[in-house]
């Protein structure tokens, strides 16, 4: 097959230490969707506001993703940028803001990301609006969805493509939304939008069981995983650590030891880009071995681990896959 310029250019430069186990990761990547086998991306930090979409979205639209596990952060961080990129406020000199020059840009309602400054009232309040009111909706009927799904909502009733500030394929949420892919979003409440969420029940203009819970999340991911094993396997690609990667990875024990399914395969791939160490009790830091101990992987199981920053690492992965 011949090789676009940048997967050229990986296979011949990158060679040795983290450089060589990109390379690998991706190679074993593509030899997972060879067999037929589907895989999961796990989405930690702030991978949607560095703009993972631009590659991310083509994955899912080449079905080189199957489902996504991401924080909420992620989950709304993308929609964000779809409505409000031209108001974003890069800041390349972050690490030399005093105290009161951070303080000046919460009170001109800009959000900081590292570099990037996330505008309030043109992404956040906008997205609260829209989410109100499909919350709302369901609150008065009695129907209950998982907060991926309002999102699905928002997006499929055409509420915000007058508002786009990107191109449209640029956006993974739309990619997906497109596919219905599905999208597991552990400690949604540890976000933006949940907080907001929170807010209204709080004041009893919602009921907190409108949103469905991350136990209803293990439940629908055990059925995806059971129902998706029956005649291939599942892969399982970490982007960052935390509960983006802890939670959905936890399936596999679960469906064996709780459950005591005798015929549910393990992950039949793992690799995880991170920057963190091994240290005391780090699970993010954990190399891949540690999970055999738990029932997540097995002896076998191809594994690949990347110590980089995923912002630079993750696109670089995709463009393999993708041929670019």
């Amino acid at each position: 097959m011949q090789r676009g310029n940048v997967s050229q250019f990986l296979i011949n430069h990158y060679k040795h230490f983290n450089a060589a186990a990109l390379v690998d990761a991706a190679m074993g990547y593509e030899e997972q969707l060879q067999k037929g086998n589907k895989m999961m991306v796990t989405l930690a930090g702030a991978m949607s506001t560095a703009e993972l979409g631009k590659s991310l979205a083509e994955m899912i639209r080449q079905d080189k993703v199957h489902i996504i596990t991401c924080t909420g952060a992620n989950l709304e961080e993308d929609v964000f940028n779809l409505v409000a990129h031209n108001h974003y406020k890069r800041i390349p000199n972050y690490r030399d803001l005093s105290p009161n020059q951070e303080m000046e840009l919460l009170e001109l309602q800009y959000n900081r990301v590292t570099d990037t400054c996330i505008p309030e009232a043109q992404a956040m309040r906008v997205i609260e609006k829209h989410l109100y009111d499909v919350w709302a909706r369901a609150d008065d009927s009695g129907e209950r969805y998982f907060p991926h799904e309002y999102f699905y909502q928002i997006i499929r009733e055409k509420r915000l493509e007058n508002l786009y500030q990107i191109d449209a394929k640029n956006s993974w949420i739309l990619a997906a939304a497109d596919k219905n892919i599905p999208i597991i979003v552990p400690g949604w409440e540890d976000s933006t939008c949940g907080n907001f969420f929170a807010s209204y029940c709080i004041e009893n203009d919602l009921m907190p069981t409108t949103v469905k819970s991350g136990i209803e999340y293990m439940m629908y991911l055990a059925k995806w995983y059971i129902r998706n094993t029956k005649n291939s396997e599942v892969g399982f690609f970490q982007i960052g650590g935390g509960i983006a990667g802890d939670f959905p990875i936890c399936v596999v024990p679960m469906l064996h030891q709780d459950l005591q399914l005798d015929d549910i395969p393990a992950w039949s791939y793992f690799c995880q880009i991170s920057d963190s160490t091994t240290s005391y009790g780090s699970y993010s830091g954990a190399v891949p071995n540690e999970k055999i101990t738990w029932g997540k992987l097995l002896p076998d199981t191809p594994k690949y681990i990347i110590e980089s920053d995923a912002t630079i690492v993750a696109p670089l992965v995709f463009a393999y896959l993708l041929n670019w």
